[in-house]
């Protein structure tokens, strides 16, 4: 084992609490990936060595160092590569890293569910699972044609290849600079559908305005949903263009809100993250004629002008969308 998936609990998205924890695991390893909103995968094989410690044995200093200088606890898994040490992740707990026996990737993967592959959304496990393929084991045994069918003759192959334990993957050093977050607290567990969309609305119209603020668009949104006993759920979407229009963020997180299906979960905060972002002179967009949504976008137009000459309380984020 020497790459550590961390997920930092309970942990806000706001901006400045992520890079101090990775600045921990950084006096272990140079080779720190930000995933935010609240985790990072760090490559350890430096550090086993120098250290003369396992990974999993590093991964409880970093949890002891990480409660002690911070107040948060960790939920950590390990695996020989980043693939790997994330799907152990689903199964750790605080207090207990989850490993990925030595050698043994494809054992472990096999009873997994699909879903449990990162870069496999709702859709492609919708598929999957109407011909049978419900589990990381029965895709490991399928015929590569069979899957390239299905779902694609790249996403075919990678997805073959992992389910057989089989990961290219690499931890690239980055920064959180190249996301923005925002969360909403409740007051108390909220139970109502309705106080968790209106959160989302005020969200995703925040993200948006800051987005155009800094003239970045982004590609993918990422919500996270905290829940009353400290656990969390993250989902994330690939947008179908790149954008900052506040709408199109609000329809998406609408989206993610509603895949979770959610009974009655006693919701504690709801984060939204604007993923792999980019300049927006450079982004390409589908040209419309929807007088709606052109109407929408000249109003936004409107209101960042009142934000930059007012300030950014001038109008209330959220209130521009539905």
């Amino acid at each position: 084992m020497t790459i550590l998936c961390v997920r930092f609990q309970p942990l806000s998205a706001d901006e400045a609490a992520l890079p101090a924890l990775l600045g921990l695991l950084e006096e272990f390893t140079p080779v720190v990936e930000a995933l935010p909103p609240d985790g990072a995968l760090a490559d350890l094989r430096g550090a086993e060595r120098y250290f003369g410690r396992s990974a999993v044995e590093l991964a409880s200093v970093i949890r002891v160092r990480a409660l002690a200088l911070h107040g948060v606890d960790c939920v950590i898994g390990a695996g020989p590569g980043p693939m790997s040490a994330r799907v152990a992740l689903r199964g750790a707990r605080p207090g207990v890293t989850c490993a990925v026996p030595e050698g043994g990737v494809r054992e472990f993967l096999a009873e997994k569910p699909v879903v449990a592959l990162p870069g496999v959304g709702t859709a492609t496990a919708r598929t999957l699972c109407e011909y049978g393929l419900d589990t990381l084991g029965r895709v490991a045994v399928a015929p590569l044609s069979t899957l390239q069918r299905l779902v694609g003759a790249k996403a075919g192959r990678e997805l073959h290849d992992k389910a057989n334990g089989v990961d290219r993957g690499r931890v690239v050093p980055n920064a959180v600079s190249r996301s923005l977050a925002t969360e909403r607290p409740f007051g108390r567990d909220e139970l109502d559908p309705d106080r968790h969309r209106r959160a989302l609305l005020s969200a995703a119209g925040e993200l948006g305005a800051r987005l155009r603020a800094v003239e970045k668009v982004c590609r993918t949104l990422t919500l996270t949903v905290r829940y009353a006993d400290r656990s969390a759920t993250t989902r994330s979407r690939t947008l179908g263009e790149p954008t900052a229009h506040s709408a199109a963020l609000t329809r998406t997180a609408y989206g993610l809100y509603e895949a979770l299906g959610l009974q009655r979960a006693r919701v504690r905060a709801i984060a939204l993250r604007a993923e792999a972002l980019g300049p927006a002179d450079q982004a390409s967009h589908q040209l419309t004629f929807d007088p709606v949504d052109e109407k929408v976008r000249r109003i936004e137009e409107v209101a960042d002008r009142v934000r930059a000459k007012f300030g950014p309380e001038a109008v209330k984020p959220g209130t521009l969308a539905a």
